[in-house]
């Protein structure tokens, strides 16, 4: 029988015999370890490991069973993913146009095996690439009166199409606490910043006040604390005097599309760990 290729992932107290356990149900079962990725934070007692491996399909079921009592033993949050099963990602953003186009582009070309169940906005300006790539377009205005409105609105669309994850894709609203708690561990945030430097508006005009020489974006876990959601992932450019705010955010657009997929991939991969506030990302 043709074998498939499977993802585990697991999280749990550290301990002897983690890695030895987990080899031998797979052994036991004929899987081939393809990649083994682990880390130890020991200042908190943590374990985290993903395996890709390779299995037979009729063996999955025995295997889970298997594992069941084992992830009970090592107190594991555990998964096991089938890679041939793409997530489903729904797209927020507002009027900057550049995130979105290269998400979409990388969709499309296959870089991100991903579902997208539905691009919102609050404005109207982006339907056209909706409409382009045949995608669903909900266009969901916002006052501060409508807000309450407008967010339900936003997590009915997330529970009809069955996303797992929702990107924030320079989507410029504050979301309230009740939705970041809805979407906890499954909404990322492209700030336009290094952070945790510059946090808010207009960052890229707080760095040329500050005459940074620095400028860069981040990835993270959207929580209710504005821009201090667990960091994913980050990148820099180095800039000097002669930048003005608009060079800066020019040099920052294309940071921000790099760091936005660089995370998008690992979150797709299941590379990406929560750990309090922090991650560990297994690349």
């Amino acid at each position: 029988m043709q074998p498939f290729r499977y993802v585990l992932t697991i999280a749990c107290p550290d301990r002897v015999g983690i890695v030895a356990a987990v080899s031998g149900i797979l052994a036991a079962h004929r899987a081939n370890i393809i990649e083994s990725d682990q880390f130890s934070d020991t200042e908190y007692n943590r374990f985290f490991m993903r395996l890709e491996f390779d299995l037979d399909e009729a063996t999955e079921p025995e295997l889970l069973e298997h594992f069941t009592p084992l992830g009970q033993e090592f107190a594991m949050d555990w998964r096991l993913y089938d890679p041939r099963r793409r997530p489903r990602v729904m797209i927020l953003v507002s009027k900057a146009d550049h995130c979105l186009n290269d998400l979409l582009y990388r969709h499309r070309t296959g870089a991100l095996p991903m579902d997208i169940t539905a691009i919102v906005s609050n404005h109207q300006e982006l339907a056209h690439l909706a409409e382009w790539h045949t995608i669903p377009y909900h266009y969901l205005p916002v006052t501060p009166d409508t807000k309450f409105a407008q967010e339900q609105q936003v997590l009915n669309l997330v529970e009809q199409t069955r996303t797992e994850l929702v990107i924030l894709a320079r989507y410029m609203q504050i979301l309230s606490p009740e939705l970041c708690q809805a979407l906890a561990g499954r909404a990322i945030n492209i700030h336009h910043s290094f952070l945790p430097g510059f946090k808010g508006a207009k960052p890229y005009h707080q760095a040329y006040n500050r005459g940074v020489k620095l400028i860069g974006a981040t990835a993270h876990f959207v929580t209710a604390n504005l821009d201090e959601g667990p960091i994913i992932e980050q990148e820099v450019e180095r800039v000097d005097h002669a930048h003005t705010p608009e060079h800066l955010a020019a040099v920052g657009r294309d940071i921000e599309n790099i760091v936005l997929a660089r995370a998008l991939h690992y979150y797709l991969e299941r590379r990406v760990f929560r750990n309090g506030g922090k991650t560990v990302v297994l690349r």
